[in-house]
């Protein structure tokens, strides 16, 4: 009867300790992951501070010839700011690899394998690289990963848990100030629209930050994808079609216009709805790309919220909040290098507004009608931000 006793307080004890050992192991997780951010925080600083600038978002190669093909490769101006900030968080040799001519098998004798220096689109698939291989797409690198992040391996090419901000409007995300050509088409739409301290194929500064650094996210946190049909990392297809002018869910509407499809018993994931894209096309799966889906966070959705997708731009222009697999919130980077805990809960205006844009109803200029959330999204709004947000 004693051993019994003993056995059951201690089946007890263990009862209660297991949960403390597993909240302990996430909160160790979580510090991991914040001092990785911060060590991104202090790259993108140590880059400003060799260049005088930020690191370009969607920079890269454009010209005539196949964008996959080895020998006649180039990568559509579609690169993530991160390949350029390699050389600062201890990734030298993984950025010789890319910026120098890489032979895809190792033989000198061939000669149509070679890729070009930056090498190949990153949106390459698994049956590009089975035909030439493009190695550095399909590197990992740890100070990426979110350690409470459990993606792992395929169909990723290679994954990444921080993006950076394109500001609170989603319009032009898919190309920012250039098509992928190099042609300048969108300049003026582009300032208009795309206010965050990163904006697609143009080059930023700290002095473009008039709001100030410590008042302006420069990154954040995102999930990767499981194949479970997260909200967070799986993009549902707008209701909203294609305007006269361009992309629907810069309209009004157009930020809740996939909520229609989650699971009404299970939020988190969907249960209706067009699914954009193939099984490689997914949040967080191509760390080299720029484009919304796999390098961006936008702040019109409050964080852990749904990604949806023009209906008519497949892959591009997207609702793209920040998202993570940290209790209550995410992380985000400030442009002075400070690493925050944002709250899913986060005052974040009316969703249903539209976007900022040239011709919006929310005129260039426009305070952001995204409340708190919008206003640190934002790099010139003139806004005021609460110390204590």
């Amino acid at each position: 009867m004693e051993l019994l006793v003993v056995i059951a307080i201690i089946g007890v004890l263990v009862g209660l300790l297991l949960p403390a050992v597993q909240a302990a192991r996430e909160a160790a997780r979580r510090m991991s992951c914040s001092n990785n951010v911060k060590q991104l925080g202090l790259a993108v600083h140590n880059y400003h501070a060799a260049y005088k600038q930020l690191p370009k978002l969607m920079t890269g190669t454009y010209g005539p010839g196949n964008f996959v093909i080895a020998a006649t490769g180039h990568n559509r101006l579609g690169l993530s700011a991160m390949v350029g900030m390699l050389p600062f968080f201890e990734q030298q040799a993984l950025w010789e690899s890319i910026s120098n001519p890489l032979d895809a098998d190792g033989n000198p004798a061939t000669t149509n394998d070679v890729w070009p220096p930056m090498g190949g689109t990153p949106l390459m698939n698994a049956s590009h690289h089975a035909v030439n291989v493009y190695q550095p797409w399909l590197t990992e690198v740890p100070a990426m990963r979110c350690p409470s992040d459990p993606g792992v391996g395929l169909p990723a090419a290679a994954r990444t848990n921080y993006v950076f901000c394109t500001g609170d409007s989603a319009y032009l995300s898919n190309w920012g100030a250039l098509r992928d050509n190099g042609v300048d088409n969108f300049a003026t739409l582009s300032r208009a629209a795309q206010r965050g301290m990163f904006i697609g194929r143009k080059t930023m500064r700290f002095r473009d930050v008039l709001d100030g650094l410590a008042n302006t996210i420069c990154m954040g946190e995102i999930t990767t994808d499981l194949g479970d049909s997260d909200v967070r990392t799986q993009p549902k297809e707008s209701t909203l079609t294609k305007s006269e002018s361009g992309q629907g869910i810069r309209l009004a509407g157009g930020a809740l216009s996939c909520e229609g499809f989650k699971d009404a018993e299970r939020p988190q994931f969907w249960d209706g709805g067009k699914t954009v894209g193939n099984s490689e096309q997914r949040r967080g799966y191509k760390w080299a790309s720029g484009r919304p889906l796999y390098a961006q966070i936008n702040t019109i959705l409050p964080p852990n919220r749904e990604l949806c997708i023009d209906k008519t731009y497949h892959g591009n222009s997207l609702i793209a909040p920040p998202s993570s697999r940290h209790q209550g919130g995410v992380h985000v980077l400030m442009g002075d290098g400070a690493v925050k805990f944002i709250t899913d809960s986060i005052e974040a205006g009316n969703s249903s507004s539209a976007q900022v844009y040239e011709g919006s109803s929310v005129k260039p200029g426009s305070k952001s009608p995204f409340g708190l959330w919008g206003k640190l999204g934002t790099r010139a709004a003139n806004e005021t931000i609460d110390a204590d947000f």
